[in-house]
């Protein structure tokens, strides 16, 4: 039996750490959980959770996982990173900052040719750790072994429902659009799209689900969106997301530059962007507003070239779709502790770096 640490910064890291949990259980093994102070507890029962660094210490996990960009790096185990999302440098940078190398991690564990590749390239460069094409752990739900569709329902999001008139909302044949945004200054687009999505619930029989990033905080959005969903019978505000199977039964997704518009296009559905910064054929993008509306009504259509499209580049972004990327991720982490962890070179000092992360642990958590 092997123990493992969830390493959990955002709310995020539920939906992607939790299919994993899942496999490790099957195989008989143990994980528990450490929330930074940015992450809500939103554990359930039965899932174990570490408070104090003599516990870390005393449940000695063999790894640690983390969904974002750093971790302790004096917690015990190898550190393996298992990303938050997809690589579609949303800023428009010229180095795209889902390759950045901090010197925390022993294992990437990619998603497809499009991270592979340049991890490979990095890895073959610096020699102190090991790249492995597994598959995100996320994309579990939404292809799942068993062939259910995604019916993930402790995936860290929401299902559809909670309108006494829902019943009767889903089964009309309206559309439904999924609304979603990233977080950043400048990029997101949910204050810009509010008009918009406001005019279009009141003159359109489209159905309405509209979600946010966890790092989007602002009292004054989430009470907009709010206020819609209390006044729209046919808008429903999800604050914390959807789960898969809650994704699957919306028709198109309307967002910015977010990377959940790759995992929606996974299932095979259409997204109408607003300004997006790295526009393709895979995407129907607008520059205002005003054009929204229309851009829609063709997103529902699926038209053939931009379906195959969606095809093309999903396929570069997620390689393996058949329920058992964490299976990979926990063999590729056998692997490198029996075959390659005595090669690695010695992780850069990044004296700074750990500096910062020991005021901060000891700032934010019990030194016991």
């Amino acid at each position: 039996m092997s123990r493992y640490l969830f390493f959990a910064e955002q709310a995020y890291a539920y939906a992607i750490l939790r299919p994993l949990q899942a496999e490790m259980r099957r195989r008989g093994d143990e994980a528990a959980w450490w929330l930074e102070p940015t992450c809500p507890n939103r554990l359930l029962d039965g899932e174990r959770l570490l408070t104090t660094l003599s516990e870390v210490k005393q449940w000695a996990p063999v790894a640690v996982f983390a969904p974002g960009n750093w971790v302790y790096d004096f917690f015990p185990g190898v550190k393996v990173q298992v990303f938050h999302g997809y690589p579609i440098n949303k800023r428009n940078d010229r180095h795209d900052d889902h390759f950045t190398l901090r010197g925390w991690f022993d294992i990437y564990c990619t998603q497809g040719p499009a991270s592979t590749l340049p991890f490979q390239t990095l890895a073959a460069q610096k020699g102190y750790f090991a790249v492995y094409e597994t598959g995100w752990a996320k994309a579990d739900t939404y292809f799942p072994a068993d062939g259910n569709g995604g019916a993930e329902t402790a995936d860290g999001g929401q299902e559809l429902g909670g309108k006494s008139d829902f019943t009767a909302w889903k089964n009309c044949d309206a559309p439904t659009i999924l609304v979603g945004s990233t977080f950043s200054k400048g990029i997101s687009a949910l204050e810009t799209l509010y008009p918009t999505i406001e005019r279009l619930s009141r003159e359109r029989d489209w159905r309405w689900v509209v979600t946010l990033h966890p790092k989007l905080t602002d009292p004054e959005l989430h009470a907009k969106y709010r206020l819609l969903d209390e006044h729209r019978a046919n808008v429903l505000f999800r604050p914390n997301g959807l789960s898969a199977s809650g994704m699957l039964a919306t028709d198109a997704m309307l967002c910015d530059s977010s990377s959940i518009i790759v995992e929606y296009m996974l299932l095979g559905k259409p997204v109408v962007t607003l300004r997006n910064t790295t526009a393709g054929p895979h995407l129907i993008n607008v520059d205002t507003p005003e054009q929204v509306e229309q851009a829609l009504e063709m997103a529902l259509t699926q038209p053939p070239a931009l379906m195959q499209a969606i095809s093309d580049y999903t396929a570069r972004m997620e390689a393996h779709r058949d329920g058992h990327n964490c299976a990979r991720i926990l063999d590729a982490v056998a692997d490198f502790l029996a075959h390659r962890q005595q090669e690695m070179r010695r992780k850069p000092l990044n004296l700074f770096r750990r500096l910062k992360v020991r005021l901060h642990f000891l700032k934010h958590h019990k030194r016991k």
